[in-house]
């Protein structure tokens, strides 16, 4: 290789490199259903129960202040309700 293809090189790596770091590229485990159902209580939801895998993140049904509700937990462990 020349000098300026192996800087090109280096550079490209580098920029896939930062732009991993960037978006957040996972690099820790998966949580386990007990600290996903552990999480998820600790903010606030009960009778977790139908936690399932998808496509968009992790699934489950729960109760809220006495209300049914659909949930979504995505990759970075964020709990959105459905609606």
């Amino acid at each position: 290789m020349t000098g300026r293809t192996t800087m090109r090189t280096w550079t490209i790596l580098l920029a896939f490199l930062f732009l991993a770091i960037a978006a957040g590229v996972p690099t820790a485990r998966a949580l386990t259903q007990d600290e996903l159902i552990a999480r998820i209580q600790a903010a606030g939801y009960t009778q977790v129960s139908e936690i399932k895998s998808t496509a968009e993140g992790t699934t489950a049904k729960a109760v809220k202040n006495g209300k049914p509700v659909r949930l979504l937990i995505d990759g970075a462990g964020q709990i959105k309700e459905q609606n």
